[in-house]
């Protein structure tokens, strides 16, 4: 790489290349990559440099020179300060362009699979890329006469205030607005991250597409002041409005929700329905953000594994049983891992809700569960991986070699951790058949990447 005298504050001028896995620009000066936010590919723009490191650079557009005919109005408000969306400045088909590129990029260069560009096919997008997610983490910031809720600025934990949100399947208007007047009618202390003092520090908000709400307090005590107050508020201002419940969280970190809720009013969940199967969505249960892109997901899971009626299926890290219920129908017997007892305890009363006697869950974190399992003696047909974004535990891996299965369907939402896991799959005994990307982050950064191996 040729050396580079970039400095910090130095303006340059770039054209951008290609967008990255946060969809901002990436450019070239001397060689060295420079990520640049709010860039389309065959821009050129007066940028400043803000930090430099050895391998690449980050900067700022301060003046665009070439616009991109794919650049486009940003439909919210709130989009040039708030961190929840990174490509609404361009046509929508030009994310799906972008994630495919970041799906092949892993795949070679991390999962060392030797791949055509036409070996991954295009990203399945979204028929309605707006109001789409389901679930909308709202932090609480700010004082008791001047509250602050919204979602974080890009790359800070500083509160963009926000009055609505177009990506969320629902208006979230009415929840913010109730619950800025209870705040400041009562003295609610919102949380302060810098002092870890305050009482409220999240609102979660999950709904469905028939338009049931639940609204979750996350907050550092279940005492709650004057909670009939804030009811009639949200029963008032919320159509749809189905339940409220509080989960306790006084940990010093990142994580939103606590391990436990409790109901404080209304329904204990809702109902969401996937290729015509009913799911419960209770506050904690973990359930995919954007249910139109799932049902897709999940129909293409399907295809991948190609079941047989007499196939026995094992579902590694299953959630509340949504994956293992759908193939259900299409296979003998299906085992689902997952170490959240609540998410359990949901699959397993989704099973009887759908009168699927056929599948069976076991509480147990997968890498514990699956070794022993195969040590046991079992034997599955088809291993389906779902695994969260660190992707999959050696021990996982040792026991499907092991286990031999037929087929492994690999679903996941960080390609990287996808990727690195193939190529140890690959290299134990599998082969790469096919992959297909789909698109359930609209608008963001990351894509959901669907692999089919065969032994």
């Amino acid at each position: 790489m040729a050396e580079t005298v970039l400095q910090k504050n130095q303006m340059v001028r770039l054209t951008c290349d290609r967008l990255g896995a946060e969809l901002e620009g990436i450019c070239r000066y001397n060689g060295l990559p420079v990520f640049i936010p709010g860039v389309l590919p065959g821009e050129t723009v007066d940028a400043r440099i803000l930090k430099t490191q050895a391998s690449y650079a980050f900067a700022k557009a301060d003046k665009l020179l070439l616009p991109s005919p794919a650049r486009r109005e940003p439909f919210c408000e709130a989009y040039a300060l708030c961190g929840g969306c990174s490509g609404q400045h361009m046509d929508y088909q030009i994310t799906l362009l972008a994630k495919r590129q970041q799906v092949y990029d892993n795949l070679t260069r991390i999962g060392k699979l030797p791949l055509s560009a036409q070996d991954v096919p295009p990203v399945l997008g979204a028929a309605n890329p707006i109001h789409c997610r389901n679930k909308a983490s709202l932090p609480v910031a700010g004082s008791v006469q001047s509250p602050m809720i919204g979602f974080y600025r890009k790359r800070s934990h500083d509160i963009v205030a926000i009055p609505d949100c177009p990506i969320a399947l629902h208006s979230i208007a009415g929840v913010v607005a109730a619950i800025k007047q209870w705040i400041r009618a009562n003295r609610i202390a919102p949380y302060d991250e810098r002092t870890f003092t305050g009482l409220l520090r999240h609102v979660v908000v999950r709904f469905n597409r028939a338009g049931d709400m639940l609204v979750v307090l996350c907050a550092t005590s279940a005492d709650l002041p004057a909670v009939d107050r804030l009811l009639a508020l949200l029963t008032n201002s919320v159509p749809g409005f189905k339940g409220l419940h509080v989960s306790v969280n006084k940990a010093r970190g990142n994580v939103i929700l606590g391990n436990t809720s409790r109901k404080l009013y209304g329904a204990d969940a809702i109902t969401e329905t996937l290729l015509g199967l009913t799911f419960t969505i209770s506050p904690l249960s973990f359930f995919q953000v954007n249910p139109e892109q799932t049902e897709v997901l999940y129909q293409k899971a399907i295809e991948f594994a190609n079941l047989a009626a007499d196939d026995l299926v094992v579902d590694a890290y299953a959630g509340a049983g949504t994956i293992s219920l759908c193939m259900a129908r299409h296979c003998q017997r299906v085992i689902g891992l997952e170490i959240v007892p609540q998410a359990v305890e949901s699959a397993i009363h989704n099973a009887q809700v759908n009168g699927i006697s056929n599948a069976e869950f076991i509480a147990a974190a997968v890498e514990d569960a699956l070794p022993k399992l195969v040590a046991d003696g079992l034997r599955p047909d088809v291993v389906v991986l779902d695994p969260p974004r660190k992707g999959v535990e050696q021990p996982v891996i040792d026991a499907l070699l092991e286990a031999n299965p037929k087929r492994i369907v690999y679903v996941s939402c960080h390609v990287p951790t996808q990727a690195r896991d193939l190529q140890k799959l690959t290299t134990g005994g599998y082969r790469f058949v096919r992959c297909q990307p789909v698109d359930m982050f609209c608008y963001a950064g990351g894509v959901e990447n669907i692999v089919c191996l065969e032994r």
